[in-house]
C-alpha cells in the first residue's frame, strides 16, 4: 500500500477485460495509484474450463457452432468477487472505508442476457438488507430460482458467428456506408447488435425469456447497484445500434436486429443510454455490508475498454495514442467525425458528451515487425534499428506494403508489395529498405486513415505496448506526424481510465454541473517525452502521403 494518509478520498476503477478482471485505486486529491490487484479467470476459476478467458468454438467442436466464442457471466461475477476478496485481504479492508465512487471497464461488445424477472428475484437479493437478510455471497444470488441468465454463454468481441447478419444489416441500411454515417461503423461480427440478432433467430425462447441486455460494462455496473444500469452511450456506440449523432438507440437499426420481433420490444430490453459521467446509483447493501464501501459511495456508469483506454492516457483534442502490439491501434479525440464503411470506428467520447473519439485497428503489427526482424537482422532488434538508421528518411521514394495476416486497414489487404521510386514493383529491397519501409509505411498509413475519418490536426503523439520502448521506431512516429512522442508508463490503462472517469463523475455530482476532464487531470504526473520531431523529415513524409495513398489503392486491386 503506497498511500499514508488514512483519510484521504479514493476511487476504484475495474477492468471486467478478456481474461481477466483487474482492480486500481487511486487518491481522488493527486491521482496517485494506491493499490492495484487482478484475478485471472484460467488460473483463479478453473472450473470454467476457459482457455485464454473464453470458450473458442475449435475447442469445442461439435459443442459450438463455426465461429463462436462465448464466455460465462457468472464467471465475470465470481472473478469480481474473488477480486474484492483479496483487496479486502489487503491492509486488512480499510480501503473500501474510504472509496468514493466505482466505475468499469469491460471488454468492449460482449453481451448479457438478464432472464425475466431476474431484477425482481436475483438482483434484488443484494439490496434487501432489511428483509430476508442478505446473500451469503454473489453467486448465490444469480443461481436463485432459475438463475439470473436466459443465455448462460455470452457472445464476446472474439465471436465471427453473426457474418450473415452483418451483410442483412448493410443491405438494409442502404449499404455499409450508410451503416457507418449512422452507427459510427460499418457493420462488424463483433458488434452486438448483430450478435442480438443472431440470438434472436438461433434462440428465439432464450430471446423470448430475456427482461434487459447489458453490456459487459454495463453487466458489473448491474451487479454494484443491485439493479439494472444503463449502458453508456461510449460503449453503446460500439454496437451498430445507437445513432452516433443523436446519441440514442436507431429506430432504423434496432428494426433491422429485431428480424421478425418487435423493435420497440428490442429497445425496452436494452433500456435507456446515458452519458458516460452519469450516477446509476449507490453501491448495493450486499457490497457494503461485506467490504465496507460506505453508505454514499456512487456508481458511476461504466463503460468499454477502448473508451477507458482513452480516459486513462488522457487524450485530448489533438492528442493521438498508438497502441504498438501484436495488432497495432490509433485512438484519437476528434471535433468533426468523418464516419466510413473502410477504415476505424467513431465512438462517442466517454469523457465528453458533446465529443467523439475515433479508432484505427491493424492487425499487422509487431509480428509483421518481427518477421523483417527475423528475416533481416538475425532476430535482434539493436540490427534491425542498424539497418532503419542506415537507409535514408523517405528511402529514397521507395515504398513497401507489408500485409502478413489479411488487414483491417484498409480492409481485405492480404501479401507483400513492394514499389520502386517510380512506381513500379519490384521482388525485393535491399535489408535496410526493407526495415524503413515496414516502419515508415506502418505510420503513414495511420496518418492516412486517421486523416480520412476526422484526424487531421495532432498535438501529441502518446505510444504504448511493447514497441514504444523502441525509441528508433518512436523517432520515425515523431517524424510522420510531425508532433513530439511521449511513453505512458502504465499499462493498465482501462482500469486507470475507469478510476478517473469514477472521479470525474463524483465531481460532476458534487458541483451539480459537469466538469472538464481536463481538471478533474489537472493533478496527474506528465507523460515522458521520447521524441520531437525532426520537421525537414516531416516534410518528407507529408510529401509522400498521396503516392502513398495510390500506391496503397494499387494493391488492394491485387
Amino acid at each position: 500500500m503506497e498511500d499514508e494518509r488514512r483519510d484521504t478520498a479514493l476511487v476504484l476503477g475495474l477492468d471486467s477485460s478478456t481474461q481477466g478482471v483487474k482492480a486500481l485505486v487511486i487518491r481522488a486529491d493527486n491521482l496517485q495509484v494506491v493499490g492495484e490487484w487482478s484475478v485471472n479467470y484460467d488460473l483463479d476459476l478453473p472450473h470454467y474450463a476457459t482457455r485464454g478467458g473464453v470458450h473458442h468454438f475449435k475447442d469445442r467442436v461439435g459443442q459450438m457452432d463455426e465461429g463462436e466464442v462465448t464466455a460465462p457471466p457468472l464467471m465475470w461475477a465470481e472473478a469480481l468477487q474473488l477480486l474484492l476478496e483479496k483487496m479486502k485481504k489487503a491492509d486488512e479492508g480499510t480501503i473500501f472505508g474510504r472509496i468514493k465512487a466505482v466505475s468499469a471497464s469491460g471488454q468492449q461488445h460482449g453481451s448479457v442476457y438478464w432472464r425475466k424477472g431476474a431484477e425482481a428475484s436475483n438482483l434484488a437479493q443484494l439490496l434487501n438488507e432489511a428483509q430476508t437478510g442478505l446473500p451469503s455471497d454473489l453467486m448465490h444470488a444469480l443461481k436463485h430460482g432459475q438463475g439470473a441468465f436466459s443465455v448462460p454463454n455470452s457472445p464476446i468481441w472474439m465471436d465471427s458467428s453473426t457474418t450473415p447478419q452483418c451483410r442483412r444489416l448493410e443491405e438494409a441500411m442502404g449499404g455499409p456506408q450508410r451503416v457507418a454515417e449512422i452507427t459510427g461503423s460499418r457493420a462488424y461480427e463483433r458488434f452486438t447488435g448483430n450478435q442480438i440478432a443472431r440470438v434472436i433467430e438461433k434462440q428465439p425462447q432464450a430471446y423470448a425469456d430475456t427482461e434487459r441486455i447489458s453490456l459487459v460494462s454495463s453487466f458489473v455496473a448491474c451487479l454494484f447497484v443491485g439493479r439494472y444500469a444503463p449502458i453508456d452511450r461510449s460503449d453503446g456506440s460500439g454496437m451498430n445500434l445507437m445513432d452516433i449523432r443523436t446519441k440514442d438507440w436507431s429506430a432504423e437499426a434496432l428494426k433491422i436486429a429485431a428480424g421478425d420481433t418487435s423493435a420497440e420490444e428490442l429497445a425496452d430490453k436494452l433500456g435507456n443510454v446515458v452519458p458516460s459521467h452519469s450516477v446509476v446509483g449507490k453501491v448495493a447493501p450486499f457490497f457494503r455490508a461485506r467490504y465496507g464501501f460506505p453508505e454514499d459511495c456512487l456508481v458511476i456508469a461504466s463503460s468499454g475498454d477502448n473508451p477507458n483506454s482513452v480516459a486513462g492516457m488522457r487524450l485530448g483534442l489533438g492528442d493521438v495514442s498508438i497502441s504498438l502490439g501484436t495488432s497495432d491501434t490509433a485512438f484519437g479525440i476528434l471535433s468533426d467525425p468523418k464516419p466510413s464503411a473502410s477504415e476505424g470506428h467513431i465512438f462517442c467520447n466517454p469523457v465528453d458528451p458533446d465529443g467523439s473519439m475515433a479508432m484505427v485497428c491493424y492487425k499487422n503489427g509487431s509480428l509483421t515487425r518481427q518477421h523483417f526482424r527475423d528475416l533481416h537482422a538475425g532476430g535482434s532488434w539493436d540490427e534491425f534499428n542498424a539497418l532503419l538508421q542506415t537507409a535514408p528518411i523517405g528511402n529514397n521514394g521507395k515504398t513497401g506494403f507489408f500485409f502478413k495476416e489479411i488487414e483491417i486497414t484498409p480492409p481485405g489487404a492480404s501479401g507483400f508489395f513492394r514499389f520502386d521510386a517510380d512506381g513500379k514493383t519490384v521482388d525485393s529491397f535491399a535489408p535496410e529498405v526493407d526495415v524503413r519501409a515496414v516502419v515508415e509505411g506502418q505510420f503513414l498509413s495511420m496518418r492516412l486513415h486517421a486523416s480520412n475519418i476526422g484526424m487531421r490536426q495532432f498535438s501529441s503523439i502518446l505510444v504504448t505496448g511493447g514497441g514504444s520502448s523502441n525509441t528508433n521506431i518512436c523517432k520515425v512516429v515523431a517524424d510522420v506526424f510531425g508532433v513530439p512522442v511521449f511513453k505512458a508508463e502504465t499499462s493498465n490503462s482501462a482500469s486507470l481510465g475507469a478510476a478517473y472517469r469514477a472521479l470525474h463523475g463524483w465531481l460532476c455530482r458534487q458541483q451539480q454541473v459537469f466538469v472538464p476532464f481536463s481538471e478533474v487531470l489537472s493533478a496527474a504526473a506528465p507523460f515522458t517525452k521520447v521524441h520531437d520531431p525532426d520537421m525537414a523529415a516531416h516534410e518528407v513524409y507529408t510529401a509522400m502521403l498521396p503516392r502513398y495513398e495510390a500506391l496503397e489503392k494499387e494493391c488492394l486491386e491485387h
